[in-house]
């Protein structure tokens, strides 16, 4: 990645929506150019699409919370596995496979505490490879949508 790639990268990730021209214009280069550009970072993985951040308080889900996930035996089948199912479930908006006392890391949202409780008992604890499961409630979560691009090295 050299500067113009850098530049398109972070004009992108503060409004991915801006139109070709715009970027162009706002980088000082031609719209081809931009274009051309914007097709290789995308070709080579760096951009990965555009999205809309969603507020789950609004969607009816105010209450997020991390849930550790230990799991009983330790497999790459049994991780994936319950990965595979820990991101289908409505609740869930992010699943982290980590290193550590505890395999997996959640982040829900829910309707209630009351709900959080059922999703933890009816949906996680009473699968049998959870060996245990730890619950911390979110009281505020702010996001940083820019990854800082590393300097160059020369």
């Amino acid at each position: 990645m050299d500067e113009l790639d850098s530049a398109i990268v972070a004009a992108l990730q503060a409004n991915g929506r801006r139109s070709n021209r715009d970027l162009a214009a706002a980088l000082g280069v031609s719209p081809s150019t931009t274009l051309e550009r914007v097709r290789s970072l995308r070709d080579r993985g760096v951009l990965a699409g555009v999205h809309y951040v969603v507020d789950p308080a609004q969607l009816g889900r105010p209450v997020q919370a991390m849930i550790t996930v230990r799991l009983r035996p330790q497999s790459r089948d049994v991780v994936l596995g319950f990965r595979n199912f820990a991101i289908q479930l409505p609740e869930t908006l992010q699943v982290f496979i980590t290193t550590g006392a505890e395999d997996i890391v959640m982040h829900v949202a829910v309707p209630s505490t009351e709900a959080l409780r059922d999703f933890v008992l009816d949906s996680l604890t009473k699968r049998r490879e959870v060996a245990g499961v730890r619950t911390e409630v979110v009281f505020d979560h702010e996001r940083n949508h820019v990854v800082a691009l590393a300097p160059q090295q020369g």
